[in-house]
């Protein structure tokens, strides 16, 4: 039995979904989802009903979530006397990425964090990915979501790994055999919509490092659901991060490359603020998130941590 177990019992309690359930608590669907089922092997009833209209609880579920729920209070209470020890009752962190991470990729992490540390505010600051880099340089702000390799002698906490997908309108003539992938070369001769989503590596970034050039350019955007609608409408082909995809992808096609491009996101510390309990915190918090385990001892040092 574990604290992640015990979370998951109660969020979907309170949510009656397991997929909200995930959300809550900072999971994947399938990570809930083990969770609750070892939860219910280790002490050997049920505890859950899955159904048509979602999730409810067996009376003995309903009785082990309200326990759940002690013990959690009891463990947040030990964490706020820690935190007082250690300065960490109050304060603000001051965290930078472009607009479409604070989205989609940091949520789970940013309501983890206020779970853990609800004295401490986190300020957003929405920036382009150049000009991250730059508030991390002038320390005017203490953590940044950056793309690509690290800073050297920065401390760096691995985010997610992304990979670049090709998006066609349904029915274009490179659906028929790409589920195998289409080769980046074929998809660079057709006409093409480019989205930056505040970022200096994009489509034609991408196409570059691979030696090849976009042929036929139609139109640059900013924003991804801009691109996507563009597509959707059949002025051209894009490269889209997967993170990006939307939900509702009707009329579109998403397919993988044949040679796979990763994006890598880090959390990347402002070395003025390397020292900062508040900071160490954040990052314990998504080390725990991102790996399943708890913080390795050694990662409050100012260095690349890998796990």
């Amino acid at each position: 039995m574990n604290v992640t177990q015990l979370r998951a019992l109660v969020a979907v309690a309170d949510t009656g979904s397991i997929t909200h359930a995930a959300e809550r608590i900072g999971l994947t669907q399938s990570g809930a989802s083990q969770a609750l089922s070892a939860l219910e092997d280790h002490l050997a009833v049920r505890l859950v009903m899955r159904g048509r209209r979602g999730v409810t609880l067996t009376r003995v579920g309903e009785g082990v979530a309200a326990r759940a729920r002690e013990a959690l209070a009891a463990l947040d209470a030990i964490r706020r006397t820690a935190d007082g020890a250690r300065g960490l009752e109050t304060g603000r962190i001051r965290l930078a990425s472009v607009p479409s991470v604070f989205a989609t990729l940091l949520p789970p992490l940013l309501q983890r964090f206020h779970a853990r540390h609800p004295g401490i505010e986190v300020v957003a600051l929405e920036a382009t990915d150049r000009e991250v880099a730059a508030l991390l340089e002038a320390g005017t702000a203490d953590i940044g979501v950056v793309a690509g390799p690290a800073t050297p002698g920065r401390t760096v906490v691995p985010l997610h790994r992304d990979e670049w997908v090709a998006v066609v309108p349904a029915g274009h003539a490179l659906v028929r055999g790409g589920a195998a992938g289409i080769p980046l070369a074929a998809l660079a001769r057709e006409p093409f919509v480019v989205a930056t989503g505040g970022c200096s590596t994009h489509a034609r970034t991408v196409a570059r490092q691979a030696g090849l050039e976009l042929a036929d350019i139609r139109v640059e955007v900013h924003d991804w659901t801009s691109a996507l609608a563009l597509v959707r409408e059949g002025l051209g082909v894009s490269l889209v991060p997967a993170l990006n995809l939307p939900d509702d992808r009707r009329g579109l096609r998403v397919l993988p490359l044949a040679e796979p491009v990763h994006r890598d996101l880090s959390l990347e510390v402002s070395p003025d603020s390397a020292g900062s309990a508040i900071v160490l915190a954040f990052l314990d918090t998504a080390v725990t998130i991102g790996a399943g385990n708890p913080p390795r001892p050694d990662m409050h040092s100012a260095e690349t941590w890998t796990p």
